[in-house]
């Protein structure tokens, strides 16, 4: 028999954006399917658990923490308003997906609050990057592990940069990103759980990429970023950004918790710049951070 709450079930266990319902203590009491898509959790391993033990873990674009003292919902829990907000949430893999938020609260007949509700809608271009990803496989310029373009179609890429500057004066950067301390997580869980890392700081890469910028697998743990159209100041904005996804992402390889830091090397493209010689800044300034201990960001 088709009842009033059948009806509901089905409409919100079928919506595109995730959605999920906590009581006054935060404990989860509804996620939906939507929910488990987007974020890897299955509802039967969330329901009742708290919306901060490793489960959303929602990050701000400074890498705050929020909920560890600014979540958003727990406000609302507090005051009652409606709250929206952009932030990233970590997925059972390890990657950081960026999300829009809408937070409001569930009341009950004497208009008391009981509870809160939040919809998170993914905004990472993932449909457009599945194209991508089939295109650069046909042409054999896929880096197939973390499924970001390879040394030869950056190289290519560049090119195509350079020559775009010169004619339509459209400036760029790059952001020349490596892991820290790769070869300890290699040495002591093995080449799997390495590949496991890489692979997921690139899905951190690929969800929090703009639709025309490029980034790629330059070798082994290095990385390539070529940011299209910007300027000193927003290039070591979006590279910060980046390293602070990194920085509060992690795995869970054989029960351990994997992190990972990344250092990060950021350059504008200069008047007299070949592809070597901005490559080769943007190198040297990542040595400087792995210098003074990694996980930052230097800009020259």
């Amino acid at each position: 028999m088709i009842t009033e709450k059948n009806v509901f079930e089905g409409i919100i266990d079928n919506l595109h954006d995730g959605l999920y319902f906590v009581d006054r203590n935060r404990i989860i009491m509804f996620w939906n399917k939507a929910a488990e898509k987007i974020t890897g959790f299955s509802a039967q391993e969330v329901v009742g658990k708290s919306c901060s033990d490793n489960i959303l873990n929602h990050v701000d674009d400074k890498g705050n923490n929020l909920c560890t003292g600014m979540c958003p919902l727990a406000f609302s829990l507090d005051d009652g308003k409606y709250r929206t907000a952009e932030v990233s949430l970590h997925h059972k893999n390890g990657h950081r997906i960026p999300v829009s938020i809408r937070i409001s609260t569930l009341r009950d007949d004497n208009d008391n609050i009981i509870g809160g509700i939040e919809l998170f809608t993914d905004m990472s271009e993932q449909s457009a990057n599945r194209l991508r990803v089939k295109e650069l496989e046909k042409l054999a310029l896929l880096d197939k592990l973390t499924q970001l373009a390879n040394r030869h179609y950056i190289e290519n890429e560049l090119h195509n940069r350079f020559a775009e500057r010169k004619r339509f004066d459209i400036p760029f950067g790059i952001l020349f990103i490596d892991l820290d301390r790769f070869k300890r997580i290699n040495d002591t869980y093995g080449h799997n759980a390495g590949d496991n890392v890489l692979k997921s700081v690139s899905k951190t890469f690929i969800n929090n990429a703009r639709p025309f910028d490029l980034y790629g697998r330059w070798g082994g743990e290095e990385f390539v970023g070529i940011i299209r159209n910007i300027n000193s100041s927003d290039l070591e904005s979006l590279g910060n950004r980046l390293r602070l996804l990194t920085e509060s992402s992690y795995i869970i390889y054989e029960n351990e918790r994997l992190n990972i830091t990344v250092s990060i090397g950021a350059t504008i493209v200069r008047e007299n710049d070949t592809a070597e010689s901005l490559l080769k800044r943007a190198d040297m300034l990542m040595y400087q951070c792995k210098k003074t201990g990694g996980n930052r960001l230097i800009l020259g």
